[in-house]
C-alpha cells in the first residue's frame, strides 16, 4: 500500500509542465512517451491513452503511458510495482510492455500471474543514440518516400514487421490501421529509402519524435541484399536526414541477440545509452 506522502493518478492537461520536465531529463530514452505528450498537450483526445503519475513527497518521480503499449519512464523499483498494480486492476489492454529494462521487468515480475503467459520475453534490448554528424558517408541513394510510392513501401514494411515481431501487421482490419500510419509517416517526410528497379532494398521510418529526439524504427534490408552493407550507408543517411531537419539526436533500440545490425549502428556512430526490455503479447 501507498503511504501517505505517495500517490499514482491519471495525468490532465494540468500537469503538462511537470509531465515534460520529467520527461525532458532523459529524452534519449524516453522518446516513445515524450512524442505523445509533447504532441497531444496530455490533451485526452489526443493522448490515444492514459499517461499515470508516480508522487514520493508530492512531486512526480515516474510515469507510466498505458495505451496499446505499456510504457514506463523514470520508473523506480517502487513506482515500477506500483504501476504494475494499476495496471493489474485495469486489466491487459496493450499488446507489449516496453522500455528501461529494470522496469520492464519488475512490472513483468507481478504481472505474469495475471496477464502471461507471454508470447516473447526480449530481456535485453541496447539503446543506442546518435547526436554528431554521422561516422560513414551516408548512402546518396536513399531518400524520402513520396505518397505515390506508398504501396512500394507496404510491402517491405509488412515484410519487416513480421520478422522483427513475428506477427503480420494487417490484424483483423486487413492492414488498413498499418496503411494509414505509415501514410502518415510518408507525408510527414519521416519515411526513408533506397529504391532499386522500382523496389525497396533498404528502408527505415522515423517514428516518435520530440524536440530534444527522434526514434528510427522499421529498418530492413531485402534478404537477398544482406550483408552488402547497405544498412550502413542507408542509415547513415535516415541520421544525417534527420539530424538535419527533425531533432537534434536520433535514438533507436535493437535486440541483443542482433550483432549484425548492432555491429552496423556503431559503424554509422550510434552508440549505447541504455538498456530496453520487451514483453509481447
Amino acid at each position: 500500500m501507498l503511504s501517505t506522502s505517495t500517490a499514482v493518478r491519471p495525468l490532465s492537461q494540468a500537469d503538462l509542465d511537470d509531465a515534460t520536465a520529467l520527461l525532458d531529463r532523459d529524452p534519449c530514452l524516453d522518446v516513445f512517451v515524450g512524442s505523445r505528450v509533447h504532441a497531444s498537450g496530455l490533451a485526452p483526445t489526443r493522448l490515444a491513452g492514459e499517461l499515470w503519475g508516480y508522487y514520493e513527497d508530492y512531486r512526480l518521480r515516474s510515469l507510466c503511458y498505458s495505451g496499446a503499449n505499456l510504457v514506463p519512464v523514470a520508473a523506480s523499483a517502487r513506482a515500477a510495482r506500483t504501476f504494475a498494480d494499476l495496471a493489474v486492476r485495469r486489466g491487459r489492454r496493450c499488446s507489449s510492455i516496453v522500455g528501461p529494462a529494470d522496469a520492464v521487468l519488475s512490472m513483468w515480475d507481478l504481472l505474469r500471474p495475471e496477464w502471461g503467459p507471454a508470447r516473447e520475453v526480449r530481456a535485453c534490448q541496447p539503446v543506442m543514440a546518435l547526436r554528431s554528424r554521422p561516422a560513414v558517408e551516408p548512402d546518396p541513394l536513399v531518400r524520402r518516400v513520396r505518397p505515390d510510392e506508398i504501396d512500394i513501401l507496404l510491402p517491405a514494411a509488412v515484410a519487416m514487421f513480421t520478422e522483427e515481431v513475428g506477427v503480420s501487421p494487417t490484424g483483423t482490419d486487413g492492414g488498413a490501421y498499418y496503411r494509414a500510419r505509415l501514410t502518415e509517416l510518408v507525408r510527414a517526410g519521416r519515411a526513408f529509402a533506397r529504391f532499386e528497379d522500382g523496389e525497396i532494398v533498404f528502408k527505415a521510418e522515423i517514428g516518435a519524435v520530440t524536440p530534444h529526439a527522434c526514434q528510427v524504427q522499421g529498418v530492413w534490408v531485402r534478404p537477398d541484399r544482406r550483408g552488402e552493407r547497405l544498412s550502413v550507408g542507408g542509415m547513415a543517411a535516415v541520421a544525417e536526414h534527420a539530424l538535419r531537419e527533425i531533432a537534434p539526436a536520433v535514438t533507436l533500440y535493437v535486440n541483443d541477440f542482433n550483432v549484425a545490425a548492432r555491429g552496423a549502428y556503431r559503424r554509422v556512430g550510434f552508440a549505447e545509452v541504455g538498456r530496453f526490455a520487451t514483453i509481447m503479447f
